[in-house]
């Protein structure tokens, strides 16, 4: 029986989705340690901007054609490299002070309808039909991820709420803003962002820490290292997923994000993995694997058009 590939494009895709999420959980327990030793995330993330703006200018001057080729974006780009550094300043923003007012928990879950969001929005903004096959992958990832979460929900804060869903929105936003720029490279797309980001992050982080010092990397090297480190490389196969499959594959694929979250706090933060917990993150793997199987009867299907053509 002949088993249908995906495409290299699709294939590479969904693995650098997976890589962007496995790196963004692990990123989660980094971040912890930090805050635990006094470190603000709005600190955290003005310097993660801002070293990831120059690393990405450093790398396009040192490709062939000089900077100014390197981070070029084709003018019919420019609007959703725009919009992909609005929507991921709102996503950072919003989901790291969302935590001052509901449990982490209970954010992450909020936070994590996005995928839900995405496919429910897939047939009207990409003008792709919402098959049943579908809907029901999304399903069973989000409850997946309400069980490895495990929150509280008790005495919800409204306005925490609020800015939790606006996280969630905002992921949405840019996941399909950042699919709309498939020609701009991933250095200039990395570059331009950030460089949107900066202004939103460094005011959140002078308001709320009230200081830009470089202190930061003396407080916790470690932590504050691989925080920064980590998001960097979860980041880069993030955007650069997004130039190969479509948002919704990609969304599902970050679904497991909080799974590798609870492993890594569990090794090491020593947190406790329940039962409930395994139980999600077997519905979010068989989620995931089920949703490559779709990818690939998809490219099967196309590759079997084009063929015929």
């Amino acid at each position: 029986m002949n088993v249908p590939h995906v495409r290299p494009h699709a294939a590479s895709g969904m693995a650098l989705a997976l890589g962007g999420a496995v790196f963004y959980g692990v990123n989660i327990a980094y971040v912890r340690m930090a805050a635990d030793a006094g470190v603000t995330g709005a600190l955290m993330v003005a310097w993660r901007v801002l070293l990831m703006a120059g690393l990405a200018a450093l790398f396009a001057a040192a490709l062939g054609g000089g900077l100014s080729a390197g981070l070029s974006v084709p003018r019919r780009e420019r609007s959703a490299v725009l919009a992909t550094g609005v929507s991921s300043a709102a996503v950072a923003l919003c989901y790291i002070t969302s935590v001052a007012f509901v449990p982490v928990t209970v954010a992450a879950v909020i936070f994590y309808t996005f995928p839900v969001l995405i496919v429910l929005a897939t047939p009207f903004v990409e003008k792709r039909p919402l098959t049943p096959a579908m809907i029901g992958v999304v399903l069973v990832a989000f409850a997946g991820v309400v069980l490895v979460v495990g929150p509280a929900l008790g005495g919800l804060d409204p306005f925490g709420t609020a800015l939790a869903f606006g996280a969630s929105v905002a992921a949405v936003w840019q996941f399909f803003a950042a699919a709309r720029a498939p020609e701009t490279s991933a250095v200039a797309k990395i570059f331009w962002v950030q460089l949107v980001m900066l202004p939103a992050a460094a005011a959140s982080a002078l308001a709320l820490g009230g200081s830009l010092s470089p202190a930061i990397f003396t407080v916790a090297p470690l932590a504050v290292f691989m925080t920064i480190g980590l998001y960097v490389v979860a980041f880069v196969c993030h955007m650069a997923a997004l130039t190969r499959i479509a948002p919704s594959a990609a969304g599902l694929a970050f679904c497991a994000e909080p799974l590798v979250a609870a492993i890594s706090s569990a090794v090491l933060l020593d947190e406790r993995v329940s039962a409930l917990q395994y139980a999600g993150g077997a519905l979010v793997i068989a989620a995931i694997v089920a949703n490559v199987r779709l990818e690939s009867r998809a490219a099967a299907s196309e590759a079997a058009v084009e063929t015929a053509r």
